[in-house]
């Protein structure tokens, strides 16, 4: 079985208010000619199809425009899609009644029997061949919130040692179902120990911390493959068969210079063979310049010499301010007049002061009462710029506070 592997599509972004329906087109026209040219037999989508919990109507028409035209070119494709944290597991598995007679499987919530225990054979998805021979089982399972994982008593991380139980619990019941030369592949939307991630994966929840993560030995040794969404930085975890197969598209700056990938593998009987990894066409650039935060004379002189794009990039500029830049975003439009950029973020840093040791308990900290507005002014541009403020700022603002102090009203 040839399987390929995606997650964090991530629809209906907006990349600093600029709209990406057309680089998730792309995307989804690429992804639909790869599946043709690899001949797959399924596609594992691990999470965070979608941006927001309550996707737009777009976002939701293209996914399902992309699902139509997948197994309308290929009848046999099997598509199996797990819900992330970002997406709504119930509003994901809204037409699962419209889907039972399909090879389209979508997984968003755990589901329990009578008794309250988990139905782990719900998540136990059969893979055919092209023989129609049933060759592998998928333990699709999707982003695990409180409540969906068992809960053990005086565990040391209750999430980690949780969602590694459940994983187990999933892995041994697949293995009482399965039959000789039947592999076992298992699909997750998690943060795994030691994977490197990114500022977009620093601001997700709780979860992303280095005590709350699971470890690769969480997943059992049986699987041929394991299909990580969650991270959008590709990579392995532990060993080759943990994956994650990235963002298709840059998230964020930082992910400029990320390979965007899907994988693909082969699946034959019980073992993994053919592990290759099939690079995404980025259909808008993602630029940063300066490559480092500069003064805004060396900002302007790195603009000026922008060169002429083919297509527009998301642009941010990366400014290191040493004292007050009046107009700044003026300054930087003007330099890129004409330029074929899109400007997306303007990235400040600021000299901080250096101090020369620690305060003493010696040391008078004036109360604010006794400052004059001079002073809480000198104050502060000093802590920001690392130097007194210049004689025309101090000049200007003596007028505006003598302005205000002669018409109070």
């Amino acid at each position: 079985m040839k399987i390929l592997h995606t997650a964090d599509w991530h629809i209906g972004q907006l990349f600093h208010d600029f709209d990406r329906t057309q680089e998730h087109e792309a995307f989804l026209n690429w992804l639909l000619s790869i599946l043709m040219q690899q001949q797959a037999d399924a596609l594992l989508i691990s999470g965070d199809v979608f941006d927001q919990a309550n996707p737009g109507a777009h976002s939701i028409k293209l996914f399902y425009q992309f699902l139509q035209r997948a197994t309308a070119q290929q009848p046999q494709l099997q598509i199996i899609i797990t819900a992330g944290n970002h997406d709504s597991p119930t509003r994901l598995e809204a037409p699962k009644p419209l889907l039972e007679n399909s090879n389209i499987h979508i997984v968003g919530t755990v589901q329990r029997d009578d008794a309250g225990a988990i139905d782990y054979d719900a998540l136990t998805i059969p893979l055919k061949n092209s023989k129609g021979d049933i060759a592998a089982w998928c333990l699709a399972i999707p982003f695990l919130r409180v409540g969906d994982y068992p809960h053990l008593m005086d565990a040391e991380s209750p999430y980690g040692a949780g969602v590694a139980a459940f994983y187990d619990a999933a892995a041994q019941n697949a293995l009482t179902i399965r039959q000789p030369h039947q592999a076992l592949i298992a699909m997750g939307h998690l943060h795994a120990q030691k994977a490197e991630i990114t500022d977009m994966d620093a601001k997700e929840r709780l979860i992303m911390g280095g005590v709350e993560s699971i470890a690769a030995s969480a997943f059992h040794p049986d699987l041929a493959y394991v299909a990580l969404g969650h991270i959008h930085k590709a990579q392995q975890i532990g060993k080759p068969t943990i994956r994650y197969s990235g963002s298709p598209i840059p998230m964020s700056f930082t992910e400029r210079n990320y390979k965007h990938q899907v994988v693909c593998f082969t699946l034959e009987n019980e073992t993994l063979s053919d592990l290759s990894f099939l690079e995404v066409p980025i259909a808008i650039p993602v630029v940063s310049v300066p490559a480092k935060h500069s003064v805004l004379t060396t900002v302007l002189q790195a603009l000026n010499e922008l060169p002429d794009y083919e297509t527009p990039p998301y642009l941010e500029v990366r400014v290191l301010e040493d004292q007050p830049e009046p107009g700044l975003r003026a300054k930087i439009e003007a330099a890129l007049e004409g330029k074929s950029v899109r400007l997306a973020s303007i990235n400040l840093k600021r000299i901080k002061a250096i101090s020369n040791g620690e305060a003493t308990t010696d040391e008078i900290i004036p109360s604010i009462e006794s400052l004059q507005p001079i002073d809480i002014m000198t104050r502060v541009y000093t802590s920001k710029y690392n130097s007194p403020p210049p004689d025309t700022l101090v000049t200007l603002f003596n007028e505006v506070v003598n302005e205000i102090a002669a018409n109070p009203s």
